[in-house]
């Protein structure tokens, strides 16, 4: 069972990587300088995390960017952060992997592909949907829906998706068309479905602004006799694109010129 054992103060040199425990995006050199420079200036103010595989034998967990700017640190600076703040963790492999795979993608810039190999990795490991649910802090239907559409993404929906072109609605659109086209024909629909995001969805007008109804209002003579459904089909119609055709016809009948003035 995963767990924190506690928070200790040990040799930087004793923090060694694992080869099945890795950093999932590239490290950005930016960010290392950035950490380095808040580092030195202020201290390591949130520990790295780290496996406690045996007793004294260490693992990096969390914070790739955070031990590196520490290596440049030290690199420059001898004698400088000889020891870490370190989270000490236990578990089984599997697990530590799942928790690795959870802090690089609970960062505040991440996006929901950064969760899909952290959720396929859990489901192959036989975790069950609600014990990933609440690893990961989500609901079991968000996980269920990685699940169901992350695995056989067409890459270009992936990309689209991390490069936060389409939304995840608008990307399991096009893996439910895919999945619902006919034996042989699901490279169509795909291309089909991506060609329908790329194509810009003409904005329909609107019927009624505010400020053309108070011009034509304030221009009219006559009163209108009006009753309560009246007002409420005019408020509809004004709050959006579209309204029903009864309440538009409502709003013709009942103030006759304001939408076709």
């Amino acid at each position: 069972m995963l767990t924190t054992k506690r928070f200790d103060y040990v040799p930087f040199d004793r923090v060694h990587l694992h080869p099945s425990v890795a950093n999932h995006r590239p490290l950005n050199e930016a960010k290392v300088a950035h950490y380095a420079e808040d580092i030195l200036r202020n201290g390591l103010l949130e520990p790295i995390v780290v496996w406690e595989r045996n007793p004294g034998e260490f693992f990096l967990v969390g914070g790739f960017h955070r031990h590196n700017a520490i290596r440049r640190i030290r690199a420059q600076n001898p004698g400088y952060f000889d020891r870490v703040d370190v989270r000490v963790v236990h578990g089984e492999l599997d697990e530590i992997q799942a928790l690795n795979l959870k802090l690089n993608a609970d960062r505040l810039d991440a996006r929901i592909t950064d969760y899909f190999d952290a959720v396929i990795f859990m489901a192959n490991a036989n975790w069950d949907v609600q014990r990933i649910a609440r690893f990961l802090d989500k609901s079991a239907a968000w996980i269920e829906d990685i699940l169901r559409y992350a695995p056989g993404m067409d890459s270009r929906v992936r990309r689209m998706l991390e490069a936060g072109e389409i939304s995840w609605a608008k990307a399991k659109e096009v893996c439910k068309a895919v999945l619902a086209a006919p034996a042989g024909q699901e490279r169509a629909a795909l291309d089909a479905a991506l060609a329908r995001l790329r194509t810009p969805a003409e904005k329909a007008p609107r019927l009624l602004t505010y400020r053309a109804a108070a011009k034509r209002l304030k221009a009219r003579k006559e009163p209108f006799r009006v009753t309560g459904e009246d007002l409420a089909a005019l408020l509809q119609v004004l709050r959006g694109k579209t309204a029903a055709p009864e309440t538009v016809e409502r709003v013709r009948a009942a103030f006759p010129g304001l939408l076709d003035s």
